[in-house]
């Protein structure tokens, strides 16, 4: 049990239908050297890979201001008397809980800002009151699942409902600036000089050059948990956005982008289900990467709110943002894949790794298939990982190697240019390349501008830049491609049972070269290497079809990383002799070790939807005012379990309030006069599910109050 926590100091619509077209098989290109960029930066943003087209979170008697303290074993000499400490030194055992039948508890969001602002409550207080026979909450039956795949470089929506199309997933094929059908939107932004959206998608995308215009595009990579941390840890080769005073990067660019496509998917569904459907009480599922920590889930939980991604739908509706749910990118990939069966042949008891390679990040995940696919559950089985290695990496490296080419030509390296060069890249042979059999093949690129058309020496023949594909593979392709090929060795070292399936998702999967490199060096252990049709839009299908099954498809989930807390305990004969300096008397004259770790949540936990992590606390408290408890709460990645601070790197990850007023012990506390001040004992449960971190105060085992987090900077 520990006795911790310190004294709380007193934001374009559609007008028309398009007409119904054929599928196409690229995205409309914009105008040659079509690159808004910022006039005090040289660097363009590159042109991304089309999608494809369619197919079908003290002041004590230990005296400690930030420390977290366990109840001493020695002999208490001072009133007040603490409460009685366990067998093993003070620390009472970490218990788990199951609430896997209650509601999935949401973290509330304020409307903006950088933390979570909620109120710690009782529970109600039972009244009675003359019942309204005028008002019914709504049914669930029928209820809309949306689902929003915000993507580094292309986004999509999918929803699904029982009453529409017999219960199948729909997507979101027709966007403004086209009369083609795409299954995803270009994930770009385009601003005027006081921060105002002038377009959007395909819009933003393909707009001409204008003064006073600056384009955003790959924002989603600033809130990689590195990058949230270390703005120096953000890849130097991204392009620079251009902020002004009328934004706040990031989070600024993801709620305009968020409100004008949450607008736009509200109007087509309408249009598309041909009936008035009430939007504002869809359940509304969000995709996150797999790497990002809760940090990264808590920004993008405050931008999806403050875009209006959900709202009150009805009086009294006081669970609105619960309706709002994060899930991991693989997670929802996997439940699209399972579905999959006659292209995957996935059996109950099998194991499948997916692989989301999209144009930021590549992510992975194994799961198990549990219990028969008619009621299907699936269980993750190990941490699952990811990292910055998605398409747009050879999209610099392309950028690169032209610049090293043409250094000697400074003609055909200003923006236009090299926007020009990237372009046609990125439409074409990026994913086209096939690898060692286009070695002897070269690789033409036309030049935008006619000045210096001219160097066979440097491949520049008559205006074409003329690459050879092994020149292409080396500088370009392998790099990343084998990046990608260690990401999946890692993870398929985690698990210590056969994996039957390795399944390729997201955009990048698309590329034939890795492709040909995953199946060439996995195959004689993987039996099925699949990529489904449909494999850039199995993260939003599988997030829709996840809402539309009613209950947790993915039942457990490991805990990619440990969650501990910083504590001061009653010294023990080791840290003696590990720790001396450590160790001091406090103002109750007892002995206490500080910068002692104790861990919530280990690396690798194996937890179930729902499920709580239940930890004893106490807390000292002055005076009745005296009622806030407050802590910091650490990850670590360190497969070690630690005793020290000084063992291992440890991250903040947020700072969490609990407001202990409420609670029956601390009332009772405080009615009762002591001078000297008293404890009060209390149970904090943290639930962690595949993207994000709730905190929960419970009493007696009933959940008494919520907990704020505060994400760190």
């Amino acid at each position: 049990m520990s006795c911790c926590g310190d004294p709380n100091s007193p934001k374009q619509q559609r007008s028309d239908q398009p007409h119904k077209a054929q599928p196409i098989d690229q995205q409309p290109s914009p105008h040659p050297g079509a690159q808004i960029y910022d006039k005090q930066h040289s660097f363009q943003q590159p042109t991304l890979t089309s999608p494809t087209p369619t197919h079908p979170y003290s002041h004590n008697s230990y005296g400690s201001h930030n420390g977290f303290l366990s109840q001493p074993s020695a002999i208490w000499n001072q009133s007040p008397s603490p409460p009685p400490v366990n067998q093993f030194g003070a620390l009472s055992p970490i218990t788990i809980s199951s609430n896997s039948n209650s509601q999935s508890l949401m973290q509330p969001s304020a409307a903006y800002g950088t933390s979570i602002r909620t109120s710690t409550t009782s529970p109600p207080i039972t009244s009675f009151s003359i019942p309204r026979d005028d008002f019914k909450p709504p049914s669930e039956e029928g209820k809309m699942s949306i689902a929003i795949d915000f993507g580094t470089t292309f986004s999509g929506v999918a929803y699904g409902s029982s009453r529409i199309a017999a219960g199948k997933v729909q997507q979101i094929l027709h966007w403004p600036g086209s009369f083609e059908t795409f299954r995803k939107v270009p994930t770009c932004l385009l601003y005027d000089e006081q921060g105002q959206v002038l377009a959007w998608g395909l819009e933003a995308k393909n707009a001409s050059p204008m003064p006073g215009t600056a384009r955003c595009e790959w924002f989603k990579l600033c809130l990689e948990p590195q990058a949230l941390r270390d703005h120096a840890a953000v890849d130097p080769r991204l392009p620079q956005i251009p902020v002004s005073v009328y934004l706040s990067f990031p989070l600024d660019l993801i709620i305009d982008f968020l409100t004008c496509l949450w607008e736009y998917a509200k109007e087509q569904i309408t249009r598309e289900i041909g009936a008035v459907a009430d939007l504002n009480a869809a359940d509304v599922w969000l995709t996150v990467p797999a790497a990002w920590d809760a940090k990264g889930c808590d920004l993008m939980r405050e931008a999806a709110i403050s875009a209006g991604l959900v709202q009150s739908s009805h009086a009294g509706d006081r669970n609105w943002r619960d309706r709002l749910r994060i899930i991991t990118e693989p997670e929802a990939a996997a439940v699209h894949c399972v579905h999959l069966t006659e292209l995957h042949k996935l059996q109950p008891s099998q194991n499948f790794m997916i692989c989301d390679a999209g144009g930021g990040t590549v992510d992975l995940a194994v799961y198990k298939i549990i219990g028969q696919l008619s009621n299907l559950e699936i269980a993750e089985m190990c941490a699952r990982s990811g990292a910055n290695s998605g398409s747009i990496f050879l999209d610099l490296r392309f950028r690169e190697l032209v610049k090293t080419l043409l250094a000697d030509h400074p003609a055909h390296l200003d923006a236009a240019s090299l926007a020009y060069f990237m372009h046609a890249f990125s439409e074409t042979d990026k994913l086209a390349y096939m690898g060692e059999s286009d070695d002897d093949n070269m690789f033409h690129f036309t030049t935008f501008n006619v000045e210096d058309p001219h160097d066979p020496s440097v491949g520049l023949i008559n205006g074409e830049l003329a690459i050879p594909g092994i020149l292409l593979r080396r500088e370009v392709f392998d790099p990343v491609v084998s990046q990608v090929l260690d990401l999946i060795e890692d993870q398929a070292k985690k698990v210590q049972h056969k994996i039957d399936a390795l399944l390729l998702v997201g955009g990048f999967s698309g590329s034939e070269y890795l492709y040909k490199r995953v199946e060439e060096q996995f195959k004689s252990r993987i039996n099925v290497i699949a990529r489904p049709d449909d494999a850039d839009t199995a993260t939003a299908r599988g997030a829709a079809q996840y809402g539309l099954a009613g209950k947790a498809l993915v039942t457990s989930v490991i805990c990619p990383r440990a969650y501990l807390m910083k504590v001061k305990l009653p010294t023990e004969p080791d840290d003696w002799q590990k720790r001396p300096a450590y160790i001091h008397d406090n103002n109750a004259g007892v002995s206490i070790c500080e910068n002692r770790l104790q861990y919530l949540v280990h690396k690798g936990a194996i937890l179930r939807k729902g499920q709580r992590v239940r930890t004893k606390f106490c807390k000292y408290s002055q005076t009745p005012q005296d009622s806030v408890f407050v802590a910091v709460l650490f990850t670590s990645d360190s497969d070690t379990i630690m005793r020290y601070t000084d063992e291992g790197t440890t991250t903040e990850l947020c700072k969490w309030t609990v407001d202990l007023a409420s609670l029956p012990t601390f009332q009772k506390n405080v009615s009762i006069p002591q001078p000297n001040g008293f404890y009060t004992e209390f149970e904090l449960g943290l639930e962690l599910d595949s993207a994000e971190v709730r905190g929960i105060l419970l009493y007696e085992g009933q959940e008494w109050g919520r907990v704020v987090f505060d994400f760190r900077n």
